[in-house]
């Protein structure tokens, strides 16, 4: 899962990033709302973290523009103002969720994987043949036996399960599962799928279609 924190106390937007890179998700921080809106501009997040109260652009009005663009990312509204009201305005503006603060670090993660599971194709468990990838509690086992995955390869292989034979390019697979720290010339996402060939056995559940990407 591919997320975006926006939220203009730096400390706590990294501490939010870290420990969600520690849940396995591809995150990055902004600190502004201009800043998020440039980048959700550029990368198709599957859930944005906003905080309400943001610097350069409120985030109300970043929700309503994120929302007014169709913007494909499920929001999740991250702030102090947790009332009744509050939440019904956040709900209001097109957010998918609202969670206020001070806030258990568990279930924004459980929130953050329920509303990246409500996405098209999204299940919470993907059968691929004798592959089953539960989606909701990191585990993948192949005929019964449970494989032991690093992140990067649960991410990839949860991106490839889930769509359902298609064809996903390997930009497709850096955007979602790395961060904007990665290269984008790197050759991880290759390195990543040769890994996961060798982990889930033979036949390989994995076909390289050379110079487009890749599918199940």
């Amino acid at each position: 899962m591919r997320v975006l924190v926006v939220e203009d106390h730096v400390a706590l937007a990294d501490r939010i990033a870290e420990g969600l890179r520690d849940a396995g998700m591809a995150v990055d921080a902004v600190y502004d709302g201009q800043a998020a809106l440039d980048q959700a501009g550029v990368v198709d997040y599957d859930v944005i973290v906003l905080d309400r109260d943001l610097p350069v652009v409120h985030g109300d009005r970043v929700c309503r523009t994120l929302v007014r663009a169709q913007t494909p990312s499920r929001i999740l509204m991250l702030t102090a103002a947790s009332d009744v009201d509050d939440r019904v305005d956040g709900l209001e503006l097109g957010a998918d969720d609202y969670l206020g603060k001070p806030f258990a670090f568990h279930e924004l993660i459980a929130r953050l994987r329920a509303l990246d599971r409500r996405g098209p194709g999204a299940s919470p468990i993907v059968s691929r043949g004798d592959l089953v990838v539960d989606r909701a509690r990191h585990r993948v086992s192949r005929r019964g036996h449970p494989l032991t995955l690093t992140r990067k390869e649960f991410g990839v292989l949860e991106r490839l399960a889930g769509a359902d034979g298609a064809v996903v390019s390997a930009e497709e697979l850096l955007e979602h599962v790395w961060d904007a720290n990665i290269d984008p010339f790197s050759n991880i996402v290759a390195v990543t799928v040769a890994r996961l060939r060798r982990k889930l056995g033979e036949p390989p559940l994995i076909e390289t279609i050379v110079g487009v990407g890749y599918r199940m």
